[in-house]
């Protein structure tokens, strides 16, 4: 199968809003999320309008159709004597129908070659710890990084896109974006989720 990746555009954006929502829509996911309903279609759109970094903000094809797409953010390792801004990214999301055939990979490929041309010099984020590491993340306590909450656990990895980038931040806590907070947002996600009301899942 051909995947092609490129920049998102506005035109594509409720299309990848359906994509994000369809992915996430799967009975485990919705009810561990809490709120009766998935909430990573309202992360991608308000992440275009605060936090998102629409640089790296793309989408993949094959037949000409966008079938998954990922998007970056702004976040920061706060230590006692600096702030360091990173990267974060997420949601990753691909067609049900097309997972499994290499277009998460894809994308994820391209976001990193994206960033680092861009000139940014770290990703951390929290994922799937069985998962990540073939792209080249690791854990981020190797760099004395933890969660905003002073945590460490295998979900929570990271990446060097310059090397050295991370060697000021041992002791340092992990900020993302609050868009990724689904207890501050729950009012918000259930409503924005009646505009696709009827859709097909």
């Amino acid at each position: 199968m051909d995947i092609s990746i490129r920049k998102e555009q506005e035109k594509d954006y409720r299309r990848v809003e359906e994509i994000t929502r369809e992915a996430f829509s799967y009975p485990g996911r919705i009810e561990r999320g809490g709120i009766g309903c998935p909430y990573e279609h309202w992360m991608v759109h308000a992440l275009w309008e605060r936090d998102g970094i629409l640089e790296l903000s793309l989408v993949a094809e094959t037949d000409h159709k966008i079938v998954g797409h990922i998007i970056c953010s702004k976040a920061e390792v706060r230590t006692p004597d600096d702030v360091i801004p990173v990267l974060n990214f997420g949601p990753l999301s691909v067609l049900p129908s097309y997972q499994g055939k290499g277009v998460g990979k894809a994308l994820i490929k391209s976001m990193i070659c994206k960033a680092t041309e861009l000139g940014f010099g770290a990703i951390l984020f929290f994922g799937r710890p069985e998962y990540y590491p073939q792209f080249g993340f690791r854990e981020a306590s190797a760099w004395g990084i933890t969660d905003s909450d002073g945590y460490n656990y295998p979900a929570f990895m990271g990446m060097e896109l310059v090397p050295g980038y991370l060697s000021c931040a041992k002791g340092g806590k992990y900020y993302e974006s609050d868009i990724y907070d689904d207890s501050l947002n729950r009012d918000k996600v259930k409503a924005y989720d009646r505009l696709f009301l009827g859709k097909t899942l």
